[in-house]
């Protein structure tokens, strides 16, 4: 990070226990060691490679108690094929681990204050016609919706009065490695263009289980909300510290773009020259030689971060081609 991007709006937080649930994967990762740079003492737990592993309630238990800070991310990833027994994953990861950190709330003798909890923009509707924020957004249809409502029923299901809770509705979150390492590679391959939206059939079945896409934004216009990891690591010291946000807090950079728009980024910072338009049919039988959905970028996600910047919170990547030049390593443009 360049040493002329701005500070956070407010001194990090650098006392009180931490407990990082879901500590291995990509958010994880990169927010354990900066925790602990910062002085916290962190107590981590995931399925293995961490200090507990879920479904310990006690350890589980033992930990919360007299933490300042609980930050939930566990959940199977949704970068897979929408299948009866994936989508069953999908659910039970999220619901069981948000439940065990609020069965843990509950018990607690000195409960946390705040618990930021993983949610995700696509919670919102496919939007062409306007942005979504928190006020004015709106709920759409769908498997990934359905998943992201279940998740946020779970986080508020409980009392827990002396506990401020966040359902940070996360966009895309760029960074070293996660979204954006494959489509480096495709566009190195002269595979970079713009993925077109377009007709494709859908079966009885995946129409039922709401997986099924319908046709959306035609050439390339669908829009990319995204957010950068050390953005998404400042908005939870900011939550910390700002306890008037509760409820769904938009993680989501303030100029999101659209899909061809973000693909020529990608290009240029990947160095690649050429780049044709990706059509449906070939995303299609892409996605299903690389086990994943076709939803995850033809959908229009098109999210504001209005909570955040009414309080005064600051992005250190606010503009795209920053975030992805910092994710490529590429020196930013003078």
């Amino acid at each position: 990070m360049s040493t002329d991007t701005p500070m956070p709006t407010d001194a990090p937080v650098s006392a009180g226990r931490v407990v990082l649930g879901g500590s291995t994967g990509f958010m994880g990762t990169y927010l354990l060691p900066r925790l602990r740079a910062a002085g916290r003492e962190v107590v981590t737990i995931s399925r293995s490679g961490a200090d507990i592993a879920w479904g310990d309630q006690e350890a589980i238990d033992r930990a919360v108690d007299g933490a300042s800070l609980v930050i939930g991310l566990a959940g199977k990833s949704v970068n897979c094929r929408y299948t009866a027994e994936n989508r069953a994953a999908i659910f039970r990861s999220r619901l069981d681990t948000t439940a065990s950190l609020s069965t843990a709330i509950t018990r607690a003798s000195a409960p946390p204050a705040l618990w930021v909890n993983s949610s995700t923009a696509t919670i919102y509707r496919h939007a062409e016609d306007r942005p979504m924020t928190e006020s004015t957004g709106e709920i759409g249809r769908g498997f990934s919706v359905e998943v992201a409502k279940a998740w946020e029923r779970a986080l508020f299901a409980d009392e827990l009065p002396h506990t401020r809770r966040v359902a940070l509705r996360s966009a895309i979150v760029l960074g070293h490695g996660g979204v954006l390492g494959p489509l480096r590679t495709l566009a190195r391959l002269g595979l970079g263009g713009a993925q077109l939206d377009g007709r494709w059939p859908a079966s009885r079945a995946r129409r039922a289980a709401g997986t099924g896409h319908d046709v959306g934004a035609r050439g390339g216009r669908q829009r990319f909300s995204w957010v950068h990891v050390e953005d998404v690591a400042r908005i939870i010291d900011f939550l910390e510290l700002h306890p008037e946000l509760e409820g769904p807090v938009n993680a989501a950079a303030p100029n999101p773009v659209d899909n061809r728009a973000f693909m020529a980024i990608v290009r240029h910072a990947a160095g690649a020259r050429i780049g044709p338009p990706m059509p449906r049919w070939m995303l299609e039988l892409g996605a299903i030689g690389i086990r994943t959905e076709t939803e995850l970028i033809l959908k229009s996600r098109w999210v504001l971060p209005e909570k955040l910047t009414r309080a005064g919170f600051e992005f250190v990547y606010p503009d795209l081609d920053g975030a992805v030049r910092e994710s490529f390593g590429v020196p930013a443009v003078a």
